[in-house]
């Protein structure tokens, strides 16, 4: 059972996988679209996307399997039995302390590894699961995600190079799943439609860091220092993300955020 942070990566990644992810973002098949876009790549049985608020409540779940309503019928065991309190990315990730900007790990675990039996049997071997990979979420505002991908007893073990692949997708995939978060956030949110996370994925590394960062409210100086770098430095990648985010000004990305 391990975690590590996500490397930035330069992997090229297929527009059919990425149409495949944002195609689920507000609806209720979510998990099916990352189940279907991961599958194009690499060999996967369950999808599951579980998400906390800031108060470490479990919010938001969508499931996916490959045979039938498997997966949706664990995940509701899982809210039920609230096995959120025995899965160990859940608890890691509800112990973290609020970053100062997002940050995304990739948790790996066997079905052999998990201490609580009733949760091990539910959502592991009862069904025929035996390993899970998923890519973590922490914001600053406290919210939690874990995007989370299975393989079965028929299936070989998650190799190094898979780890990779799901790394290089980590982006595109925690941003969808923030976006279909905001998108069922209550309707008195009236400011217009969230940034595509396509157009997110689009952004260097930098860029994403200080949009990430300017999103939270912080103002120019205060990433700069956050981050190491000069004002001038700053305001550089911000301009570069707003012209590839089509946006003009700061007060058009925090009205969209």
């Amino acid at each position: 059972m391990r975690r590590w942070r996500i490397a930035p990566s330069d992997y090229p990644l297929s527009s059919t996988v990425v149409a495949d992810v944002m195609g689920g973002i507000g609806t209720p098949h979510l998990a099916v679209s990352f189940l279907g876009a991961m599958q194009r790549v690499l060999p996967v049985t369950f999808c599951t996307i579980f998400a906390a608020g800031a108060s470490a409540r479990l919010e938001t779940v969508s499931a996916a399997s490959s045979y039938g309503q498997t997966a949706e019928r664990t995940a509701a065991r899982y809210i039920a039995e609230r096995f959120d309190r025995c899965d160990p990315h859940m608890l890691w990730l509800n112990a973290r302390p609020l970053p100062r900007q997002v940050q995304r790990w990739i948790g790996h675990h066997r079905a052999d590894e998990l201490v609580d039996d009733a949760y091990r049997a539910a959502c592991y071997t009862d069904v025929g699961i035996k390993e899970r990979v998923s890519v973590l979420m922490l914001m600053p505002t406290g919210q939690r995600a874990a995007v989370s991908f299975y393989r079965s007893l028929a299936q070989p073990h998650f190799s190094a190079a898979d780890f990779a692949l799901i790394g290089a997708h980590a982006v595109v995939l925690a941003g969808a799943a923030a976006a279909h978060g905001r998108s069922t956030e209550s309707s008195a949110r009236a400011a217009g439609p969230c940034i595509e996370p396509l157009r997110l994925v689009m952004l260097s590394q930098r860029e994403r860091e200080v949009i990430g960062q300017l999103r939270t409210g912080r103002t120019a100086r205060e990433v700069a220092e956050a981050l190491g770098v000069g004002v001038s430095t700053v305001r550089t990648y911000q301009y570069r993300a707003f012209r590839r985010l089509r946006i003009g000004t700061l007060k058009e990305l925090l009205r969209h955020g």
